[in-house]
């Protein structure tokens, strides 16, 4: 009886010592020998799993990333449409693709990746801006008095039949207000008794219907006493350019 007593007994012990690793603790991270945890071991495999979900995470983030670029780029036009948005009958404004702002706005519109219709809120923003700073047609109107369409035509006639094109478009807001008009009538006068221009002016560069008949209004087109030969004949040679350019349109 003795002799079976020693034999079970290292049995026993062996299936205790194998027992004794945790059900949580796999087996290729378990030191049999020394029964215990081999930290070396589960340290390389974490490291080892650690570089595997950063590679992944990294390579996840760029794909998200193309996608979201691929997905902006989707949205831009190939050209954006200059749209002029709606502004108050009594203003006249224009507005081209070729403006310093508009051109960098087209452009960073590009860079950001922004649609037609979110360009176009930027555009009504900028004529809103340009708009709320122009005088006001009708306060400045009553300032002038009852007359103040035919003095507003009238110094704008001058400045055309007696300024270039390029001096022309540069005082064109000058008349825009009352002060403005005034000014030009003050010019007119002084200027009232001065031979006709020798250089192009803005309404020889470009005659507009409405422009020609005013000036066969002007005195020294028709009322005796005050006809002038050289005068008449350029609104005559006006009458010839403006509709020689029709006929070619």
């Amino acid at each position: 009886m003795a002799e079976e007593e020693v034999v079970t007994q290292p049995t026993e012990q062996t299936e205790q010592t194998e027992n004794s690793k945790p059900d949580y603790v796999q087996d290729k991270f378990w030191n049999k020998d020394l029964n215990e945890i081999n930290i070396e071991e589960l340290s390389s495999s974490y490291n080892s799993l650690e570089k595997k979900l950063g590679a992944r995470t990294e390579d996840l983030s760029k794909q998200i990333r193309e996608d979201i670029s691929n997905e902006v780029k989707a949205n831009v036009p190939e050209k954006y449409e200059l749209k002029m948005p709606e502004i108050p009958e009594n203003v006249q404004m224009d507005i081209n693709a070729e403006m310093p702002l508009l051109k960098w706005w087209e452009e960073t519109a590009r860079e950001k990746g922004l649609s037609q219709e979110e360009y176009n809120k930027g555009i009504e923003a900028f004529v809103n801006n340009e708009v709320s700073n122009l005088p006001d047609v009708d306060s400045e109107k009553e300032l002038l008095g009852d007359n103040a369409n035919a003095r507003i035509e009238a110094a704008d006639l001058w400045s055309k039949k007696n300024l270039t094109k390029e001096s022309y478009e540069a005082i064109a807001n000058f008349a825009t207000t009352a002060n403005g008009v005034k000014a030009l009538e003050e010019i007119i006068k002084l200027n009232k008794d001065a031979p006709m221009p020798t250089v192009e002016t803005a309404i020889e560069a470009a005659p507009s219907l409405d422009d020609l008949r005013s000036m066969m209004k002007d005195p020294r087109y028709w009322k005796d006493g005050d006809r002038d030969p050289a005068y008449i004949a350029k609104v005559g040679n006006l009458y010839e350019k403006y509709y020689g350019s029709q006929k070619a349109s």
